[in-house]
Order: structure tokens, then C-alpha cells, then sequence
């Protein structure tokens, strides 16, 4: 350390650039402290002023350093000379990697509240509720063997001609593909075959909550039991359809069923011979056609795998069905509400084939459907996009209707049942002007308070092989 006396004291400096500027500091006051006693011009001249602007020179050359060249150039630089700032960003550019871009926040939802009655005991069915639009709806069960000109094999779904489906819309007593068409006789099952003590189980069942799980596609969230009522415990069927590989799977993570088949509240439900290989357009089949598969019921609710149920599914009913007097009830979507924008949407994720996507969209746009418009004050929807994970429904002629003719466009085309939920809806109600369909589409937010929302299970991804 060195001492720098200044007024008498002394102050310790270190040595090196602040000892410096210091001494350079001192100089330059002698140097105008000279020129203010007046002293000899010549002394000041040799040493001062020589010293005063080798100083200058050296501030100079530090500023110019620091700051770069902020001059103009008048004429050409020869190529291989650029100015100091320019080189300054060339290496910053060439030699500073860029910062990977952070992705934008998704954002986020939040359930609302919603106004349920306190207690079941509270409840009452309304009087004449299921007396809606009546008619009589059949089911094609059996399709008549095909010819050997004909190359088409027996099919889960049948093979609805588009005479057939055009017949389909109207509301008038009739019989109507709707899924579990047998081929003829000598033709093997075309899926979906269940056990018949499951069978059974379910044709005694009044009220359904159904879910299902194939391909080890999601991980079994039971239904939170301490928020169920004892008479939905008792009174309602919480059925869980699953295929072979599902059971397996959720065995060995500790869910294995008790000798009746239960796992918590749910009631485990084998099926064998799935009907389709896309396992989503294989769980359309108990999302829409439960009044196919529990014959006797009068509601069911349907909730997808990656929920869990966190309400008792009789005020569902109350607040949903009977206090709005619909016979069917289900969720907008919580960010969009055109079909142009869900086609946009699935082909930017890749969620389905885009040529099988295109050519329903333009069946559809052939057939009538329209853009979703919210300032027109008819438009029949507050969405033409629905969040399908949850469906509340009674089980009416004009609700099972609607089902069946979902599910064939979904048999048709593509899985993606939001695509063709406003197309189906729209012309059920433009073909049937007098013969209304009282759908409830409620807010998504309230949705999110009935249930609890996790991810679906992430598809397991075999390491690569060892290299030996």
C-alpha cells in the first residue's frame, strides 16, 4: 500500500490505476496553479503544458477505448477497414450465442362458482321432466350379408349409405344405425363384447357415470368418495370400461378389482375385441352411446379419463338438466368457438390426418355449416366448439338421436368429435324446425369446478438398442 498526503492527512491508496489518476490529478493542478501565480512562461511552457496535454492525450486515447468511434467518414473505407463500432458489433453478433427464446406462458383457467343445492335430500325430479319431443327410435342390430360383388366386410358402425344418413336427421319414428351392428349370420363379432354378468350389471342401472380407458391410455382416478352422496353411492352405476392391456397395467400399479369387479367406486368393465384400432374413435363408443349399452337408464354422465369426479352426480343432474329443462348438456370449449379455427388448430398439432381433416371440413361446408358469428343475435350456441370431456344427458328420444348421429359422423370421418359436434347439432335442429332439442351448452369454467383435471399418461418410449 502506498500514503497520499492531502491537507495533512494521510490516505492509504493502492497502487496501480486509482494511484495514477491521482498523481495525474495533482499535476494538473500545478500545472494551472502556475499559471495562476503568474510564474515564468518559459518553465510552464517545458514542463506544464507538455505535461497538461500528454495528459489530455492519454484521456483521449481511454474514451476512444471505451466508447468507440462515433466519427463521420467522408469517402470510401477500403474494404477490409471498418469503423471501431462497426467491428464491435460484428463480434458480438459472431462471437456471443444467441439466447434461446422463452416460450410464452400458456395461459391459464380457473374454475367458477357454481349454484348446488346444499343436499341430494334437497332434490325432486321435476313432474313430466322426460316429456320432450317424443317419437320412436330403433337401432339397426343386424345388416344383411353382402354379396360377392360386395368387398366390404361387417363393421362395427355398418355401412350407412348417405341416403341412409340424410334419413337419419329427422326426428320421425324410425331405425337408425347407432353402433353394435352384427354382421349376418356365419360373420364374426364386429367388437365391443362384453361379459354377460356385466351385461346384466348394467342393464339394471337408472343412473350412469361412465368413463373408459383402452390401451393403457391414462392412469385410474376414482371419484372422490368423501364428496358423494350415500344415496348416489347406492342409487348410481360408476361404470369404467377397459380393455385387457388396461387391466393389466393398472393391476400391477396396486388398482387390481375386487372379486365384484370394483376398484373404489368404479365398477371395472372388461371389453375384448375392440372395435376399432384408433383407440379414441374406440372410446366414442360408451362417450355416445350409453343409452346403447345401459338400456334401462334415464341420465348418465360421461366424464373423460384424465378427470376425476369431485361432485355428487346428482346435483350435476338437478343443476344441469332439471333446473335448466335440458335434455342435454355439455361445455364450450375455453379458448375457441369456430370450426375454421379447431380445423387450424388440429392440423397445426397434427392431432389427426390433414387429408382426412380436409375432406370432412368440406362435406360440411357443402352440407351448410356456417362460421360461428357471436354478434348475431340467432345464432343458436354460445360455441360451435365444444369441450366434449364431460356430457351431462336424459336419456330422451331427441338426446339419443342426437348421440347416434354424432357418433356416425365420428364412425365416418375422423375422431376429432369436435369437429363435427356444431355440423351435427345444426342440421339435427334445421331439419327438425318444429321439433326442438334442448341442448345446455354451460360455461367451461364451470366444468372445471365439477371435476379435478390431470394430464393424460405420456406413451411409454422404449430406449434405443445397445450398439455392441
Amino acid at each position: 500500500m502506498a500514503l497520499y498526503k492531502n491537507n495533512t492527512e494521510l490516505f492509504q491508496v493502492r497502487r496501480g490505476i486509482l494511484g495514477f489518476v491521482y498523481k495525474f490529478l495533482d499535476q494538473i493542478k500545478n500545472c494551472f496553479r502556475s499559471c495562476g501565480r503568474g510564474g515564468k512562461f518559459s518553465l510552464f511552457t517545458n514542463r506544464g503544458l507538455l505535461f497538461c496535454v500528454f495528459v489530455l492525450a492519454v484521456l483521449c486515447l481511454i474514451s476512444l477505448a471505451a466508447f468507440g468511434l462515433g466519427m463521420h467518414f467522408h469517402g470510401k473505407l477500403e474494404p477490409n477497414l471498418l469503423p471501431w463500432r462497426e467491428m464491435r458489433k460484428d463480434i458480438i453478433v459472431h462471437d456471443v450465442p444467441d439466447r434461446p427464446t422463452k416460450k410464452p406462458r400458456r395461459q391459464r383457467f380457473f374454475p367458477c362458482e357454481v349454484a348446488f343445492k346444499d343436499s341430494v335430500d334437497l332434490l325432486s325430479e321435476p313432474k313430466d321432466f322426460l316429456n320432450f319431443t317424443h317419437f320412436s327410435l330403433g337401432y339397426m342390430e343386424t345388416e344383411k350379408k353382402a354379396s360377392h360383388s360386395d368387398a366390404h366386410e361387417p363393421r362395427f358402425g355398418g355401412h350407412q349409405t348417405l341416403e341412409e344418413r340424410e334419413q337419419s336427421f329427422f326426428a320421425v319414428n324410425q331405425t337408425v344405425h347407432c353402433g353394435f351392428v352384427r354382421g349376418a349370420e356365419g360373420f364374426p363379432s364386429t367388437g365391443f363384447d362384453l361379459k354377460e354378468e356385466d351385461r346384466e350389471y348394467m342393464s339394471a342401472c337408472r343412473v350412469v357415470v361412465s368413463s373408459c380407458i383402452f390401451g393403457s391410455s391414462d392412469f385410474l382416478r376414482r371419484p372422490t368418495s368423501r364428496l358423494m352422496s350415500e344415496y348416489s353411492k347406492k342409487n348410481v352405476c360408476f361404470v369404467l370400461f377397459v380393455d385387457e392391456e388396461t387391466l393389466s397395467t393398472l393391476s400391477k400399479e396396486g388398482n387390481a378389482p375386487d372379486d365384484g369387479g370394483f376398484v373404489g367406486l368404479w365398477k371395472l368393465v372388461v371389453v375384448k375385441n375392440l372395435p376399432y384400432t384408433d383407440m379414441r374413435k374406440t372410446g366414442k363408443v360408451p362417450k355416445f352411446l350409453s343409452h346403447r349399452l345401459f338400456p334401462s337408464s334415464r341420465y348418465s354422465i360421461w366424464l373423460d379419463s384424465k378427470l376425476r369426479l369431485a361432485t355428487d352426480p346428482m346435483l350435476i343432474i338437478d343443476h344441469f338438466l332439471w333446473q335448466t329443462g335440458s335434455e342435454y348438456a355439455i361445455s364450450n370449449h375455453y379458448t375457441r368457438h369456430c370450426v375454421w379455427d379447431e380445423v387450424l388448430q388440429n392440423k397445426r398439432l397434427n392431432k389427426y390426418n390433414d387429408t382426412a381433416i380436409d375432406e370432412q371440413f368440406s362435406f360440411y361446408q357443402s352440407d351448410g355449416l356456417t362460421k360461428f358469428d357471436p354478434s348475431d343475435p340467432n345464432t343458436p350456441l354460445p360455441s360451435y366448439v365444444p369441450e366434449g370431456s364431460f356430457i351431462v344427458r336424459a336419456h330422451t328420444p331427441m338426446s339419443n338421436l342426437f348421440s347416434c348421429l354424432w357418433f356416425n359422423e365420428v364412425d365416418r370421418f375422423t375422431s376429432r368429435d369436435q369437429l363435427s359436434f356444431a355440423f351435427t347439432f345444426l342440421k339435427l335442429k334445421r331439419m327438425n324446425p318444429d321439433k326442438p332439442f334442448h341442448l345446455n351448452m354451460f360455461k367451461d369454467c364451470e366444468r372445471r369446478s365439477l371435476v379435478k383435471l390431470f394430464h393424460h399418461r405420456e406413451p411409454y418410449v422404449p430406449p434405443p438398442p445397445k450398439i455392441s
